[in-house]
């Protein structure tokens, strides 16, 4: 039942509930993920450290703005969120009756979460309601389903935000390594930086501000709103460069998402894929995510931000030569 109810989802890119019959704004769409990068590539590593190149970067014109992604790109906070959001989905769907054993309900969340992983979460909630419509329940709207499971992971990570803001824990202890010093020194050369997240733009700005992110990025801070046909980090990319009237190739983006990195790539920026080790911290990339945004285009793959002095002069025209990968 399962393998059947995919392949129907596979074909159409979204459900009744995320379908724009006018097509009217196709930026606010984040489509689904779409390989365009086939197989194993050869790379190169920056000498002395982990920064991958997987195709040589030398931008036209000068780097001029500079587009980050929240979670797993900066902020450790949320980390542990799959979890939270499968047992949720999980308890959802048993709730319709299905007979499905619970492990291959749980199996089958855990891949649309993470395949979808990088969009705003009511698309994962949008899933949600497919799912349980398809099982013959009655869905609640998934914007229901999205507070419901900000009301969980908020309760997961109460500790964590409430170290921060007493002083027990310091911002460091929730940031991918090396955050600040690589936005340090991308302030001190006059650089505009943005940050474009897919949670919620309240939680993304308490969030950051209890990392002490938010000096770096000003009112720059963007994140998903309730009506999400009215945001996407595609119409943050295009904010930018007709404001400041330039094209993709002054724009550099970092990120942990497919989204993200797609987006930059398809506007003519630089992409750095941020493959970070949320859980483990170990300084290696994860695979499953350097292999996956590696598929979407990303020039780079770094697995934290520790290596930002080479990271940036290769980038910015500063010297550093690459090295064939061991």
């Amino acid at each position: 039942m399962i393998r059947e109810m995919e392949k129907r989802k596979r074909e159409k890119q979204e459900g009744e509930y995320g379908r724009d019959s006018t097509r009217s704004s196709p930026a606010y769409l984040e489509e689904d993920y779409q390989r365009v990068v086939a197989g194993e590539v050869p790379s190169r590593f920056l000498p002395g450290s982990s920064v991958e190149v997987i195709r040589e970067v030398r931008p036209k014109r000068a780097i001029r703005h500079v587009l980050f992604d929240f979670d797993g790109t900066l902020s450790l906070i949320r980390e542990g969120w799959p979890e939270v959001m499968v047992g949720m989905m999980v308890e959802k769907i048993l709730a319709t009756g299905t007979r499905e054993p619970v492990e291959a309900v749980r199996r089958h969340c855990h891949e649309f979460v993470m395949r979808l992983n990088g969009k705003q979460t009511i698309y994962q909630m949008i899933q949600l309601a497919e799912e349980i419509k398809a099982r013959g329940g009655e869905p609640a709207d998934p914007l229901d389903y999205k507070a419901e499971y900000h009301a969980r992971l908020m309760e997961k990570t109460r500790d964590r935000r409430e170290s921060l803001r007493s002083g027990r824990a310091k911002p460091e202890d929730y940031l991918v390594a090396g955050a600040i010093d690589i936005l340090a020194a991308i302030r001190q050369r006059e650089l505009e930086m943005y940050l474009a997240s897919g949670t919620d733009q309240k939680y993304v700005f308490e969030e950051a501000e209890l990392l002490g992110l938010v000096p770096f990025f000003g009112r720059r801070i963007y994140g998903a709103i309730d009506d999400y046909r009215k945001y996407s980090k595609k119409l943050v990319i295009m904010r930018i460069l007709e404001e400041n009237r330039v094209d993709g190739s002054v724009l550099l983006g970092f990120g942990d998402g497919y989204v993200e990195i797609g987006n930059v790539k398809q506007a003519g920026g630089v992409a750095v894929a941020v493959a970070s080790d949320e859980a483990g911290r170990s300084g290696r990339p994860d695979p499953w995510k350097r292999d996956r945004l590696i598929g979407v285009g990303a020039d780079l793959v770094i697995p934290d931000f520790r290596d930002w002095e080479p990271l940036l002069s290769y980038l910015l025209g500063e010297g550093g030569e690459a090295e064939d990968a061991l």
